[in-house]
């Protein structure tokens, strides 16, 4: 499928951009990004809310109606129905997210594997739902983990554990096998990264060689990421299967550096933006020339990195739909990109975070923070925002 001559892509488009929402629901994106631009209350907000939920006060009503209901589906998987339906009026898909968080014991952890795969199972047969997701920390602990990329020997106990999680990594991907419902594993810190990245290999191993089923997460803020995409696909090509990517920039840049000059070791995060956005477009680059075997996912909000993969696309005669390429972007963020790559044809899905408020809470707080980290994200919102209230006046 490929543009015809008097279509072209324009992300400045806020008629197709905010195409499904109601005045009333404009108006309410716009006072919530009124409120995330205040660096302040992005600060001193995330512990004053807790504080409250802990206590119990009734504000839980107010939450879901204001930024839950921006940037995450519903608390369970029917509440998402909705967004699904409204996300699919534009022809954009659902990567449905159990967003829960920092959870430690075994039976959570057991849940939690099996939620991932209720959303695996939702979306058999559906095209609304082309991909799935799950947090290797969400069906394992984290201190275990960090110790397996430590090299540090692990008692009987721990090593029983670390089966558990393999267990619960290999159920979840042979769901998605049977299912045909790929899924993406996401990427996390750098001290847990190399677990997570051998257990993503062997899953890739296992089921994608006759399709794409799993995904591995690279984090392009990272200077070694490229060198690591590149290996790995010499790797898979060499035994024989796809490889699955999701490029992102990456989502723990403070923590990263912080860590790093804490402990007094080398920073393995870029030392510039731009060497990340190089990176970034080059990993496109890559996976475009290797389109038969490489399928990946353009995890971005930056529009110059979207547009470039079009490019690309167009230059090596690719079609837009083509079932190893997607564009992603996160509920409630960067419609803009979203809802006019999908009206040109392109593959688009929106990440659709949903559990219960309380325990959804940290990753609102990291949606509202990254906002107004990056520069310009929000003030870029708004203008949309704002030009899409004018146009409809006009």
């Amino acid at each position: 499928m490929k543009l015809s001559p008097e279509k072209e892509l324009n992300f400045e488009n806020t008629e197709i951009a905010f195409k499904s929402k109601s005045n009333a629901e404009l108006n309410a994106a716009y006072l919530l990004f009124k409120i995330i631009s205040s660096n302040f209350l992005t600060r001193v907000g995330p512990p004053i809310t807790n504080f409250f939920l802990n206590i119990g006060l009734p504000i839980k009503g107010v939450i879901k109606a204001t930024i839950f209901k921006q940037f995450c589906g519903g608390e369970t998987i029917s509440e998402c129905e909705h967004t699904i339906e409204q996300l699919d009026l534009v022809k954009v898909g659902t990567i449905l997210d159990y967003s829960v968080e920092g959870e430690e014991e075994e039976g959570v952890f057991d849940f939690t594997c099996e939620e991932i795969i209720r959303t695996i199972n939702r979306g058999a047969g559906d095209k609304r739902i082309p991909i799935t997701v799950f947090k290797v920390t969400g069906i394992g602990r984290f201190g275990l983990l960090e110790k397996l990329d430590a090299d540090k020997p692990l008692s009987t106990a721990e090593q029983q554990e670390f089966d558990r999680v393999k267990s619960r990594c290999e159920k979840i991907c042979s769901s998605a096998f049977d299912n045909q419902v790929p899924v993406m594993i996401d990427a996390e810190e750098t001290w847990i990264q190399d677990t997570i990245d051998h257990l993503a290999f062997e899953m890739m191993r296992l089921f994608n060689r006759d399709g794409i089923i799993v995904y591995n997460t690279y984090q392009m803020y990272r200077h070694d990421k490229l060198a690591d995409l590149i290996a790995d696909h010499e790797r898979a090509r060499k035994e024989g299967f796809i490889l699955g990517v999701k490029m992102v920039r990456g989502a723990y840049m403070e923590k990263e550096r912080n860590r790093a000059e804490e402990m007094g070791y080398t920073s393995p995060i870029q030392p510039t933006k731009q060497a990340t956005d190089d990176d970034y477009d080059e990993s496109l680059r890559y996976s475009v020339s290797h389109i038969n075997d490489i399928a990946f996912v353009c995890g971005t909000h930056n529009e110059h990195s979207s547009r470039l993969l079009t490019q690309l696309l167009d230059k090596q005669n690719i079609d837009h739909n083509h079932s190893h390429v997607y564009f992603a972007q996160l509920l409630g963020m960067s419609d803009n990109l979203s809802f006019n790559l999908s009206d040109s044809g392109y593959n688009v899905a929106k990440y659709v975070p949903y559990g219960p408020i309380k325990a959804v809470m940290p990753y609102l707080f990291r949606r509202a923070q990254e906002n107004t980290s990056i520069a310009g994200q929000t003030s870029r919102e708004l203008g949309l925002i704002i030009k899409e209230k004018k146009r409809r006046k006009s």
